[in-house]
């Protein structure tokens, strides 16, 4: 990899949204080169790196490639990586930690081939390894070829910096925002979430509408890598320009402490002032004065026998309120179960394939407006 010829990135995200995140990718001016399994790779230069952690709403990782190559045992192992270009990409100063994964192929101890990689870290550039160090190197040792690259994030990038309070089983922000894409959700309409947990969509779609950047609020593993640019990266933070918007995104949870942390999540995040937040169970729900907007939830889907007969009673009061109060508006249900998104007898159709979700496969099932 060179700086001036640019390299290979890789935009991790949830097997079965790479399409979202693609689109999203390129309304951002992104040029992706291909999907894989599991993620979106691009051809760019660091600049791009910075801005796909700042901007990409939908991406969990920015990984780069910073080489590859044939190993078949330790000591070659050993010998290769000393080769790479280490010093191109990292600083003598700052701790590195080594993640490696090893499959069908001759070295298969990974924390041997871990423990080599980092040796010839430290040996060539001096910087220390450290298990919970900020800057990661993984290493995939697969049909004998390793392949390195950086991960350029840090913290999971659904980590946007304001959400201190969770609640059990919480859908993460980059998920909700590819599922928002995946809804045809542009910022332009009110978003209602009858069963709200932590605020994640209403949020998510507050940002969106307001034009935030969703990784104003944070820290970055590539600010201590020695490709840093702090000027340039000041300047991109910059072009974030704020707007005003007449929506209100609203969320409701028959828990009270459900709605006072997506309250305070909402504060954090600086968006108290289009987002609103009650209590009251899904039968209670109301159609809000305004526009029309997109209704999206991700009520609980039982994942033992019998519970699905328990939910269908649930399912059938949130189809039964929408149909009765909610004519004009998009209705989207997250759920691992086509038959509790059937009991609720309104006109889905499964917009994609599953994603993986907490070990489960959950689908997004939508109408158009409702009559």
């Amino acid at each position: 990899m060179t700086a001036d010829s640019g390299f290979e990135i890789l935009l991790v995200t949830f097997p079965g949204l790479e399409e979202e995140l693609k689109a999203e990718a390129k309304s951002l001016g992104f040029r992706p080169v291909e999907t894989i399994t599991g993620g979106v790779l691009l051809h760019g230069g660091w600049p791009d790196v910075w801005r796909a952690n700042l901007r990409l709403r939908g991406v969990s990782k920015v990984l780069i490639r910073i080489g590859s190559f044939r190993a078949f045992h330790l000591a070659q192992l050993d010998k290769r990586a000393r080769k790479m270009p280490w010093t191109e990409v990292l600083r003598p100063d700052q701790p590195v930690r080594i993640e490696v994964t090893c499959k069908g192929s001759r070295i298969y101890h990974a924390g041997a081939a871990a423990e080599r990689i980092g040796r010839a870290i430290t040996e060539e550039l001096g910087a220390p390894v450290s298990e919970d160090a900020a800057v990661c190197v993984k290493v995939r040792i697969h049909n004998d070829v390793c392949t390195v690259s950086l991960d350029t994030s840090g913290d999971g990038l659904h980590k946007r910096g304001h959400k201190e309070a969770v609640n059990r089983a919480p859908m993460r922000e980059t998920m909700a925002a590819l599922f928002l894409r995946q809804c045809g959700y542009t910022g332009a309409e009110p978003v209602l979430d009858p069963m709200c947990g932590s605020g994640t969509f209403p949020i998510e779609a507050a940002e969106i509408a307001c034009g935030l950047f969703p990784g104003r609020s944070r820290r970055f593993a590539f600010e201590d890598l020695a490709t840093f640019d702090p000027a340039a990266w000041q300047a991109l933070q910059a072009m974030e320009k704020p707007r005003q918007t007449a929506l209100v995104f609203r969320g409701s949870d028959r828990d009270p402490g459900a709605v006072r942390m997506s309250q305070d999540n909402a504060a954090r995040a600086g968006l108290e002032s289009c987002t609103e937040f009650t209590q009251q169970t899904v039968s209670e729900l109301q159609r809000p004065e305004g526009p029309p907007g997109l209704v999206i939830l991700n009520p609980p889907y039982g994942t033992r026998i019998g519970d699905r007969k328990k939910l269908t009673g649930l399912y059938r009061a949130i189809g039964q309120t929408m149909t009765e109060r909610f004519s004009g508006w998009r209705v989207g249900i997250i759920t691992t179960d086509a038959v509790l998104a059937r009991a609720t007898g309104l006109p889905f159709a499964q917009t994609g394939g599953p994603v993986l979700h907490g070990g489960l496969r959950v689908s997004l099932y939508l109408t158009t407006a409702l009559g």
